[in-house]
């Protein structure tokens, strides 16, 4: 039973404000079922940077060998992910290896009339790997997918760093990327 004060309240409530609020309590009560039920099962929710009572992340990341890429591009992402995990050293007494296979793409955006192109897309692809060095496993896999645009000059120089600039940012973008998911991966309960 609602007391006086309310039912007063609610009789002067427009129906569509009282409708709104009873779904905006129905949606919060869910959202609070849910997330309640998500810390209940699989030992809840764990910190990405924290250390949970276990390892930091970056000794998780530490445990990680990391293959070589070959190319340019390649060596740029493996030197942002060898740099995040220990500021350049190489791993000691690795657990786990990371393969990465990468795939660029050009694509031509802007077209002159003259049919040369002002503008290009630098894509990059890269298709990883978790491998478990005991067993020769494959324990967790993923695929990052980074683009960067520049424009095209007379200068063959300006294209030439362009492009270069390019596939710089679009490398540092995937190699986040990919560290952020390995971090993600590692950071779950054994």
């Amino acid at each position: 039973m609602l007391s006086r004060k309310a039912s007063k309240l609610a009789s002067n409530t427009p129906p569509q404000r009282r409708s709104a609020k009873l779904v905006l309590a129905a949606s919060l009560g869910i959202a609070a079922i849910a997330l309640s039920a998500c810390g209940a099962s699989s030992g809840g929710f764990h910190p990405l940077y924290g250390t949970d009572g276990g390892k930091t992340y970056d000794q998780r990341l530490a445990t990680v060998e990391i293959a070589n890429i070959p190319g340019r591009v390649g060596q740029r992402i493996r030197n942002e992910l060898v740099f995040e995990r220990s500021t350049g050293a190489e791993a000691v007494n690795p657990e786990r290896r990371l393969d990465v296979i990468i795939t660029e793409t050009l694509l031509t955006t802007l077209v002159n009339s003259t049919g040369a192109s002002s503008s290009q897309v630098y894509q990059l692809e890269a298709r990883y790997q978790l491998i478990d060095l005991k067993t020769k496993k494959k324990i967790f896999e993923g695929r990052s997918l980074g683009r960067g645009s520049f424009d095209r000059f007379d200068s063959i120089y300006s294209n030439v760093r362009a492009r270069q600039d390019a596939e710089n940012r679009v490398s540092k973008s995937v190699s986040d990327e990919i560290r952020e998911r390995l971090l993600a991966f590692l950071s779950r309960p054994s």
